[in-house]
């Protein structure tokens, strides 16, 4: 059962191999239905960053679900915006708070660049933050750390830095647009890929050829996009509000043949290229 199944980070940290994403949930009642249905359908996962706010609902449905704290893996991430050691801190200390929580499992710094200026250099500032990573890690209130929308040479940095790399990567993935140069990096230096927007906020699901391979497997479009991540060892991070979308969502136990996977792999949408908010 795919809700059973993990990928390991290069610190020997297991990660349940689906995420439950909350990004555009808003805080409240939708957040915290919404991630009460998810962990009773059996999503060990969740992930939300302090910009989406809705940390404080989601920590109140984790404490309401009955679920054993160690039995599931919390992921959020400091501000794009924050590029200074003290304030990655307090950001962190935010966090924490706000889901009321003694430790994080995965913490990223959530781009190389404040949104207001993408694809800035703020090197010197991912420094800092990193270093703020680091020792909040080594004092084992965070348990893995990581990054989100990164390139090669924003991972080098501080990677070279403080010795220490980032176990995982959360960028823009889907079926039509999968940045192979970026994964293929991340891989072969044993950085876990997590997938984010996987359905490409439902873009793709209209595609001919992705509609003709879920006709074949008898499956949603959504459920071939969510599994082709997972085939290509990445880990797929579905949103919903929908409790029988969670569940759908969930609902991976097949695998795709190679042969279809080499005709998805012929997707592409140059329209999807501009990088995904998350």
């Amino acid at each position: 059962m795919i809700k059973d199944e993990y990928f390991t980070l290069s610190n020997g940290i297991k990660i349940p191999k689906v995420g439950f994403g909350t990004w555009q949930t808003p805080d409240g009642d939708v957040a915290y239905e919404s991630t009460i249905w998810a962990i009773k359908a059996g999503y060990k996962h969740i992930d939300t960053a302090l910009v989406y706010g809705n940390e404080v609902s989601i920590g109140k449905a984790i404490k309401d679900s009955g679920a054993k704290r160690s039995d599931l893996f919390i992921t959020t991430k400091c501000p794009a915006d924050v590029k200074t050691y003290e304030g990655a801190l307090e950001a962190f200390n935010t966090s924490l708070k706000n889901l009321d929580l003694d430790y994080i499992d995965l913490y990223l710094i959530h781009a190389p660049w404040p949104w207001s200026n993408v694809g800035g250099d703020y090197t010197e500032g991912n420094k800092a933050v990193w270093k703020a990573f680091v020792e909040l890690y080594n004092k084992g209130l965070i348990k893995s750390i990581g990054v989100s929308n990164f390139h090669e040479a924003d991972i080098k940095a501080i990677w070279d830095y403080t010795g220490v790399k980032p176990m995982v990567n959360q960028i823009r993935y889907f079926l039509g647009n999968t940045q192979p140069a970026l994964t293929k990096y991340c891989q072969d230096n044993d950085i876990l890929v997590e997938a984010y927007s996987p359905l490409a906020t439902g873009k793709m699901l209209e595609n001919p050829t992705l509609l003709e391979v879920a006709k074949k497997y008898n499956v949603s479009p959504a459920k071939i996009c969510l599994r082709y991540c997972i085939e290509n060892n990445t880990l797929p991070l579905p949103k919903s509000v929908h409790e029988n979308r969670i569940i759908d969502n969930l609902d991976l136990n097949f695998t795709i043949a190679k042969e279809d996977m080499d005709v998805l792999n012929t997707i592409h949408d140059e329209t999807l290229d501009r990088p995904l908010r998350s």
